[in-house]
C-alpha cells in the first residue's frame, strides 16, 4: 500500500496487506503483532468513541498501534494519541476513554483466554502435569505453556519431557511462561489450579499465537522472551497423524523459535 504523504494508515478492513503502520511510532509490523483501535459511530455529542478492537474484527474504520502499554499511557496523557488518531481518522470529533490502556489490556487478555477456552473445548488443549508429560514424551505436544506463577521445578520437568518427545534434547527448548497466573487461567478454563497447558495440534498452536503475541507486545515483553511454539513443520502433525498438517508460519505470524 502506497502512502506518498507519509500519513498514518487507516485500516479499511482489508486482510491482504501483510503489514500495518503504527500511528504513534510510524513503524510497520504484521497486523498480528499490533492492536487495532476502532472508531465507532457518533454518539449524542457527535463524537466517535475510540475503543480497542483486540480481535481486529470490528466494523468501521480502524487505526493500528504497535507500542506497549507504557507508551500508550504516555501518548494518551500528553495528547499525542489524540493528534495521531485525528490525523488517521481525519476528524477531531473523537471521544477517547481515559482508561484506554486498561481496556486494551483487558481486551487482549480476554481474546487470549477465550481462544484457549475454544481449543480446550475442542479437545486440543490438555491440562495436568501427568497428562502433559505423557503427551510430551510421545511427541504429541505442539506448544507448551506455564502459568506466570508456576514453580520452576514443575516447568523444568515438563520442558524436559517436551524436548525428549521432540528429539530436541540439548537445545534448551522450553515452554512459554504466560503473562497470566494460575487463578486467571483456572477461571478462563473452568478448571481448578490450571498451572500448565499444552496444545496437541499445530494449527491450534498457530491460532493461539495471534492473541498471545498481541498481549505480549502490549505488555512490553522483550523479543527474546517470546519463546513461543515451534510447530513440527518437517513431518506429520503428530497429534492427528495426518501428513502435511503442520501449520506454516506466514509473514504476519509470530516467529516460532527455540528459546
Amino acid at each position: 500500500m502506497r502512502n506518498p504523504r507519509n500519513e498514518p494508515l487507516v485500516d479499511h478492513d482489508s486482510d491482504d496487506a501483510p503489514e500495518r503502520r503504527c500511528i504513534l511510532s510510524g513503524s510497520n509490523a504484521g497486523r498480528d503483532a499490533m492492536l487495532r483501535l476502532a472508531m465507532g459511530p457518533t454518539g449524542p455529542d457527535a463524537q466517535h468513541v475510540v475503543l480497542p478492537d483486540p480481535l481486529a474484527r470490528a466494523p468501521g474504520r480502524g487505526a493500528w498501534i504497535g507500542v506497549d502499554r507504557a507508551a500508550l499511557t504516555t501518548a494518551l496523557a500528553n495528547g499525542r494519541l489524540r493528534g495521531a488518531l485525528a490525523r488517521a481518522f481525519r476528524t477531531g470529533a473523537l471521544a477517547i476513554p481515559d482508561d484506554l490502556p486498561d481496556l486494551a489490556q483487558a481486551g487482549l487478555t480476554r481474546a487470549l483466554t477465550e481462544r484457549l477456552g475454544l481449543e480446550f473445548r475442542a479437545g486440543r488443549l490438555i491440562l495436568g502435569s501427568d497428562r502433559i508429560a505423557r503427551a510430551a514424551r510421545d511427541g504429541k505436544v505442539a506448544a507448551l505453556f506455564h502459568a506466570a506463577d508456576a514453580s520452576d521445578d514443575g516447568a523444568r520437568k515438563l520442558d524436559q519431557a517436551w524436548r525428549v518427545g521432540m528429539e530436541a534434547e540439548g537445545t534448551g527448548k522450553a515452554g512459554l511462561r504466560l503473562p497470566l497466573d494460575r487463578a486467571t487461567l483456572s477461571v478462563a478454563l473452568g478448571r481448578d489450579n490450571v498451572v500448565h497447558l499444552a496444545l496437541t495440534d499445530a494449527g491450534s498452536a498457530q491460532r493461539v499465537t495471534t492473541p498471545l503475541q498481541r498481549l505480549l507486545n502490549f505488555l512490553g515483553a522483550p523479543a527474546d522472551g517470546a519463546q513461543l511454539i515451534e510447530a513440527n513443520e518437517d513431518g506429520p502433525d503428530r497429534a492427528s497423524g495426518a501428513p502435511g498438517q503442520a501449520a506454516q508460519a506466514g509473514p504476519d505470524e509470530l516467529n516460532l523459535k527455540d528459546c
